[in-house]
């Protein structure tokens, strides 16, 4: 009996469990407990409330978090994981904690503003308004950070060991391989794309008893856009109304992607030479990173210079404010990707009322947030406590995406030689999860598990 307890293994879905964002996902073993990931909820007001909440675990007893990659929904919940007591190591790969460095403390000095705002302003319910977390509280968790290599076992204790493996998306994304009592767990992180821009081809893994996979796209194939083509359409009527085409952009790699794609239609003379703005300062510190970190991407050292000097990075809110008086038509890329927060609410609170604008959504959009608003067609969207008419032209790029759709998903996972045990599907929305579970099953024959929100498997 000793000897099947002392092998019990207990998962704790935390996040990203029947929804897409607030990744955490704890391991409970006799030996060690550790957190994969640790993000923060996004979209839907009782998703993003759950973030105020306490975790239903003793998060003293969390030994370790292991990081798949630097994004908000998997890092932002970080902060106040130590507020509830954890002291141990968090580690990822260096270009994930460099990104994640740079996330956390952009979230914090935001939050901060934000609260500030809303209590001068007062168009809050709450009194006061409070940061999720402060940039002090970013700064001592970033003080945990330990950085491993990717391709290499890393001993925890006696039973456990893991290691990164190279999974495209964003720069310094992998999933990750744990060997616990024998037993392999395979958690995906998110999946990067076949044939990317920027970055290489996601390893596959070949073994996983058992198989935790993010399913954002599971339903879904990205359309087959000429993506340089619908920008420079775009572009070109842009110019013609003398409007401004406005791009709320995620700072880790879209921005760095979009900046590529307009350099590389500039030089092949399919769009003349128009101004664009980038304003973004978190997409401005993780462009330094591609410097930084050569190994993890396809740029060329001269072609990621070219790229710099040929567009126009903000470094001030005046700036922001001299770019939206200027009535010079122009391209300007901004952050949030869901317009969720950010610089980009300021030009869009400015200029979403004008025929002339054209708002290009360039990636997932979440349930509850304005990006998501947008796209299925507001006429009115609120900024700050007010409500702004919708007049400008909203248009989508989907197939610029850094998640692997089912096709890549399932070909992903093609490469597993034994059977799983069981597969987890995470990081969906309820209706995809199930399309994705019957599409396994057809496909594969394997096991597969939708757990809800806070459930507790046993393996």
């Amino acid at each position: 009996m000793h000897f099947l307890v002392k092998k019990t293994i207990k998962i704790h879905f935390l996040g990203a469990a029947g929804t897409v964002t607030g990744s955490k996902f704890l391991i409970e073993t006799p030996e060690k407990n550790i957190l994969i990931d640790c993000g923060m909820f996004q979209g839907l007001k009782e998703l993003r409330e759950l973030n105020w909440a306490k975790l239903p675990v003793d998060v003293t007893s969390i030994d370790v978090v292991l990081l798949t990659h630097g994004h908000l929904d998997h890092v932002g919940y970080l902060p106040r994981l130590l507020r509830q007591g954890f002291q141990g190591k968090i580690i990822g790969t260096a270009p994930t904690l460099a990104i994640a460095e740079i996330i956390l403390k952009d979230s914090a000095k935001i939050q901060e503003e934000e609260a500030l705002r809303a209590n001068e302003e007062k168009y809050t319910k709450h009194d006061p308004a409070l940061p999720f977390y402060t940039t002090f509280e970013a700064e001592k968790t970033i003080d945990l950070f330990q950085t491993e290599m990717i391709d290499e076992w890393i001993t925890l204790s006696e039973n456990i060991s893991y290691r990164f493996q190279y999974n495209g998306h964003i720069l310094g994304a992998t999933y990750i391989d744990l060997n616990i009592y024998g037993k392999r767990l395979v958690f995906s992180g998110d999946i990067g794309r076949q044939n990317d821009y920027l970055l290489h081809d996601p390893v596959k893994p070949e073994l996983a008893d058992y198989l935790f996979i993010e399913s954002t796209y599971g339903n879904k194939l990205h359309p087959q856009e000429d993506v340089e083509e619908i920008l420079s359409k775009l572009i070109r009527e842009t110019i013609y109304n003398r409007g401004h085409l406005i791009i709320p952009s995620f700072a880790v790699e879209r921005l760095q992607t979009l900046m590529y794609i307009l350099w590389k239609l500039y030089k092949s003379n399919n769009i003349p030479n128009i101004p664009i703005i980038i304003d973004s300062p978190m997409g401005t510190n993780v462009l330094s990173l591609f410097q930084r970190f050569p190994k993890w991407h396809k740029l060329s050292v001269s072609d990621y210079k070219a790229m710099c000097n040929h567009v126009t990075i903000i470094e001030s809110y005046k700036e922001t404010w001299e770019t939206i008086d200027n009535k010079q038509p122009k391209i300007i890329i901004a952050g949030s990707g869901m317009v969720t927060g950010g610089r980009v609410l300021t030009y869009l609170q400015q200029l979403i009322d004008e025929p002339s604008t054209t708002v290009l959504l360039v990636g997932y959009q979440a349930e509850g947030t304005r990006g998501r608003q947008l796209q299925d067609g507001a006429h009115e969207i609120k900024f700050f406590g007010k409500y702004y008419p919708v007049k400008a032209t909203i248009k989508s790029i989907e197939s610029l995406s850094a998640h692997a759709d089912q096709i890549d998903l399932l070909n992903w996972m093609g490469n597993i030689k034994n059977i799983p045990e069981n597969v987890f599907l995470i990081h969906g929305e309820p209706q995809v999860l199930d399309a994705f579970r019957v599409k396994i099953i057809d496909t594969y024959h394997w096991n597969v598990v939708v757990p809800k929100l806070f459930d507790i498997q046993i393996i």
